[in-house]
Formats: structure tokens, C-alpha cells, sequence
């Protein structure tokens, strides 16, 4: 029996069978596609015949129709081995819940079979140059030309922009003043004529990597659109509570595995005859750290258990996003201290804290989410944009 209220048998199992593959062939090239910034692409195929890309997904579009718990804790395995690498899983469960809910079958249908695969990598083109935080107020120009809409404009901070297949990109139709009313979402194939790509130098991340995309007068079918014309950021932004309770999971993987070698260090290491975990000063923020790791964890698998069960999670899925990232990478930071040089020389320890930092910045700021979090509380009135 389970031990963890939101995890039966089954889920358990899961989550061990995908720890096992994660730590037999992702793990190993972790510090090498770092440095090379280069996605195994067959690496991708395997884990998408495991069934590990988007379980949740309906059968009919490659999925094995299981619960988003279930890609909780494959995610937390991913993750465990490779954050960088683990950005696949997030981006096809984001990306699979757009498309499967809001698009035309008989357009994304093959789409999801190649993403479910592991033979496409999808982005999802929200963030603009004017600004992150401030989603509704995008520039980039989608407009009707017949039975087509054409596209101008840049997005900018994208993950995987210069590696995916295709992407969802939210752009806007309706009148700057409309806000987020006037945002209408489609599915591009990045290979459509107009488009072009940039790639940033970044801190952390490195595999999957970040850049720009710039679309220059490219021609997408209607039929491609996800959702209602100026309405597809209310539609689809709501598949973001799902995958902030993902990334919650994701970070926090990291900061588990980074405090188990802690922990292991420390009981090994030796100073005045005793082992440092004899020292408190060692011992107790370990400790600390164990605590609140425990207790981010559960609430990530609550609010998944919650998304599951078709209750209100938008809340607790905006704890999950700026605590999580903001715990792991204080507990990363701590565990490199334990470890000491051995921690701060280039390699796995000091590459898990430039990872994890990133999340501190994309997908949603902690002030967003803290502010999410108070309108649900207050009420909208009480706490105005």
C-alpha cells in the first residue's frame, strides 16, 4: 500500500518503472547536452514508446487516457534525471491539453500522435518583447485573409523555440484595448514559409534551450485555430494550472535527488572525528529543507489529484508554481554549500541550480502567481490588475 494519499499501487509502480528508465538513459547525458544545447532526438522516440509523453491524453490521440497525476510522476522522474530533458514531457502535456480540447480533430489528431511518440516537440508562443508578465497585452498580429489567417509579429523567451515542430502561438485579433479579449490562439507548424528562429545564450536550461520566433505575413489555415476568434486566451490559458502543478513537481524532483547526495555526503564526510551530520550546523538546514520539500510535494499531488477529480485548483496550482521553483533552488543552493567545492565545481550539483533558476522567471512569476492567489482569496474586486 502507498504510503502517499494522492498515489495508489499503480501510480507508485509508474513512477518506479519511469525512475528506472530515466536513470538508465537519460542521466548519463546530462552534463554533455548541457554543453552541446542538443535534444537526443531518438532519446525522445524512446521515452514516447514507454508511454511516457503525455499519458494523460485520450487514446485516440496516442495518450493511454490516464490521469494527470499519472504524468505527475513521470514528470517527477524525468526531472529527477534531467530537468533540461523533463521540458519535453511539461511542453507535450501543456501543448497535448490545448489541442486535444480546444482544436480541430481532424488537424491536431496526427499532430498528438507524433507528439505522444516522441517524433515532435511542440513550443507554446505566449511572451512577447513588450513584456512577460503581462500576458493579455500582446502585439504580435493575427489577421483574416479568407479561409486563412496571416501572422506577423515576434515572440520571445520561448523554450524550444529553435528545436519544435510546431507551436501554439496566441497572438492578437481583436483591438489592442479589447486586452484579453481580442487574443485568438492557433497551432503553426514551424516549418510554414515566413518563419524564422533565434537562439539565447542561456543561464540554465540549455538543452531545451530559449529564442525567438518571428513571423513574417505566414498563412495558417482557419481550421487551425484553438478555441473561439478573441477568445483564446481565456479558453486556452486555462490548461496553465495544470502545467504549473507539473513544474512544481518538476523543480522539486531536483531538489530532492540534490538533497538525498547531500544528506549522503554528509554522513560520509568526516570533520574532528565525527561525521558532519553530527553537526548541527550541517544536520539541521538539511532538515529544515527535508521538511518543506515534503510538504511542496504534497501539494503539487493535490492539486493534480484535485485537476483528476474536475475540482477547483487554479489556486493552489499558483502555489505550486512560485514555491516550488523558489524552494528548489534555495535547497540546491544548500546542498552545493554542503558539498563544498565539490558541489561549486563545474557539474551536476551547480548545473541543477542554474536549471531550477529559470523557473523562478518563465511560466509565470512568483508576483503573478501570488496575485492569482489573492483574487481567488479577496475576490478580483479587492485586488484589480
Amino acid at each position: 500500500m502507498s504510503k502517499n494519499p494522492y498515489l495508489t499501487e499503480e501510480l507508485e509502480f509508474l513512477s518506479e518503472t519511469a525512475d528506472k528508465f530515466a536513470q538508465k538513459h537519460i542521466a548519463p547525458g546530462f552534463l554533455e547536452r548541457d554543453q552541446s544545447r542538443i535534444f537526443d532526438r531518438d532519446l525522445v522516440k524512446k521515452m514516447g514508446e514507454m508511454g511516457f509523453i503525455a499519458p494523460e491524453l485520450p487514446e485516440q490521440y496516442g495518450g493511454q487516457g490516464l490521469g494527470r497525476l499519472a504524468s505527475g510522476v513521470i514528470h517527477e522522474a524525468i526531472a529527477k534525471a534531467d530537468l533540461s530533458f523533463s521540458y519535453i514531457n511539461l511542453l507535450a502535456s501543456l501543448n497535448g491539453q490545448i489541442l486535444a480540447e480546444h482544436g480541430d480533430p481532424e488537424v491536431v489528431e496526427p499532430w498528438l500522435k507524433k507528439l505522444t511518440a516522441g517524433e515532435a516537440i511542440f513550443a507554446i508562443g505566449l511572451t512577447e518583447p513588450r513584456g512577460g508578465s503581462d500576458a493579455a497585452n500582446l502585439r504580435l498580429k493575427i489577421e483574416r485573409d479568407g479561409d486563412e489567417y496571416v501572422i506577423n509579429g515576434e515572440k520571445t523567451s520561448i523554450s524550444a523555440a529553435d528545436q519544435a515542430d510546431a507551436s501554439v502561438i496566441f497572438g492578437r485579433t481583436g483591438t489592442i484595448e479589447s486586452g484579453a479579449h481580442g487574443i485568438t490562439a492557433l497551432f503553426v507548424p514551424m516549418n510554414l514559409a515566413g518563419i524564422s528562429t533565434t537562439r539565447f545564450d542561456c543561464h540554465g536550461q540549455r538543452a531545451i534551450g530559449r529564442g525567438s520566433i518571428f513571423f513574417d505575413n505566414v498563412r495558417v489555415p482557419v481550421n487551425h485555430r484553438l478555441g473561439d476568434e478573441n477568445k483564446g486566451f481565456i479558453q486556452v490559458m486555462q490548461g496553465f494550472d495544470f502545467s504549473r502543478a507539473l513544474i512544481g513537481l518538476q523543480v522539486l524532483a531536483v531538489a530532492r535527488v540534490s538533497l538525498d547526495e547531500a544528506w549522503e555526503y554528509a554522513a560520509q564526510r568526516e570533520a574532528f572525528g565525527k561525521p558532519l551530520t553530527a553537526f548541527q550546523g550541517v544536520s539541521h538546514p538539511l532538515a529544515d529543507y527535508e521538511t518543506q520539500v515534503e510538504a511542496a510535494r504534497l501539494l503539487c499531488l493535490q492539486t493534480l489529484w484535485l485537476k483528476d477529480h474536475h475540482l477547483p485548483h487554479t489556486s493552489e496550482a499558483g502555489m505550486c508554481k512560485w514555491w516550488g521553483p523558489k524552494l528548489a533552488y534555495d535547497v540546491v543552493h544548500q546542498c552545493l554549500l554542503t558539498l563544498g567545492h565539490a558541489g561549486y565545481d563545474r557539474g551536476v550539483m551547480e548545473q541543477r541550480l542554474r536549471d531550477v533558476l529559470g523557473f523562478q522567471i518563465g511560466d509565470g512569476t512568483a508576483q503573478i502567481m501570488k496575485t492569482i492567489i489573492a483574487r481567488h482569496k479577496a475576490g478580483r474586486k479587492a485586488v484589480p490588475a
